[in-house]
């Protein structure tokens, strides 16, 4: 499905029929958003999403918190305080997949259901993981991205979010698995800036200095990419070091403009949190079972299929570039 039609794409016959015995309750299904860190424009999107969904099912409120910085022990607060308030769901994009591993195991006994999102976390502290792309897809997809505008090769670097980070680290992992279909790109190195954008902006700068060929910097993260094209503008090498990876429309039209990105791609990130909270909903509710290989409905989203793992992917990435950046900048 294209990005414009699960943008604008009304309720289907599914999501009706899924959620219309729920819709009568009498006190709303309290479901936690909790994201990596708070005043991040993806996770505030993904707020968004999340809202649609609640708005749709009727009786559903939807708590969006975090901590102010990307680590595991700002999760953990927010978890116990979630399990003190007796929330019925909590939908995780996890700073470490181990460290809040145990909170999450508590509110588990608590009869609450937990769900991670984005980025996941251990599978025993989960019912199930709800993967915005295929691991696989995004990791071909970063690399393809860096060796378009290389036709000849060339150096690229990998600018990530924290190095505890399951996603970053496991799209990492799957780039380099397909290092072979690039011949001539050669992975220079890989800098964590911790989604933090001054300290992503230090390492991105770091990378032009270390490496003076560079051709390329890599950051499948939204904070990271902002933060790399900043730092090409103001050392003066738009159009010698080309920043690609994952990030937001509307925060790098910019980059798209001024020439220090050619293109990225991402995921809707609206869809992801309307995905997160519909799941979390259907779990909670017992409208739907987290099976392995079963199948677990997002409404407007289809079917979650998941894998003997509890693992489902919602949608592929999709490539934004000087061609459509105006017509998504506006809208996340």
């Amino acid at each position: 499905m294209s990005m414009t039609r699960r943008l604008f794409a009304g309720t289907t016959a599914l999501a009706l029929t899924t959620f219309g015995t729920g819709a009568m309750a009498e006190e709303p299904v309290r479901i936690a958003l909790l994201v990596k860190a708070l005043g991040i424009g993806f996770f505030e999107a993904a707020r968004d999403g999340a809202e649609e969904a609640a708005a749709e099912l009727g009786n559903v409120e939807i708590i969006y918190t975090g901590p102010t910085d990307t680590t595991a022990e700002g999760q953990i607060e927010v978890i116990n305080s979630l399990i003190a308030q007796n929330v019925d769901a909590i939908a995780i994009s996890a700073n470490d997949p181990d460290a809040v591993a145990p909170a999450l195991k508590r509110a588990m006994q608590r009869g609450i259901t937990v769900i991670s999102w984005d980025s996941g976390v251990a599978e025993d502290a989960r019912a199930l993981h709800l993967a915005p792309s295929s691991d696989a897809l995004i990791g071909n997809t970063i690399i393809k991205l860096a060796a378009d505008h290389l036709p000849d090769g060339g150096q690229v670097a990998v600018l990530s979010a924290t190095s505890t980070s399951t996603n970053q680290n496991t799209w990492i992992a799957e780039m380099e698995k397909v290092m072979g279909n690039y011949p001539g790109i050669d992975v220079v190195g890989t800098v964590y800036g911790d989604d933090l954008a001054d300290k992503s902006y230090r390492e991105a700068q770091g990378l032009m200095q270390t490496y003076p060929d560079l051709d390329a910097i890599i950051a499948p993260t939204s904070v990271g990419i902002v933060a790399a094209a900043r730092a090409v503008e103001d050392a003066g090498k738009v159009g010698e070091v080309n920043v690609t990876g994952l990030g937001l429309p509307s925060e790098m039209a910019g980059a798209i403009e001024s020439g220090a990105s050619q293109s990225f791609a991402i995921w809707n990130p609206i869809d992801l949190g309307y995905a997160a909270a519909t799941v979390a909903y259907n779990l909670s509710t017992g409208a739907a079972e987290a099976a392995p290989g079963g199948t677990v409905p997002m409404g407007r989203m289809g079917e979650l299929q998941l894998d003997d793992t509890g693992t489902g992917a919602m949608a592929d990435p999709f490539t934004y570039d000087a061609s459509n950046i105006e017509q998504f900048k506006d809208i996340f």
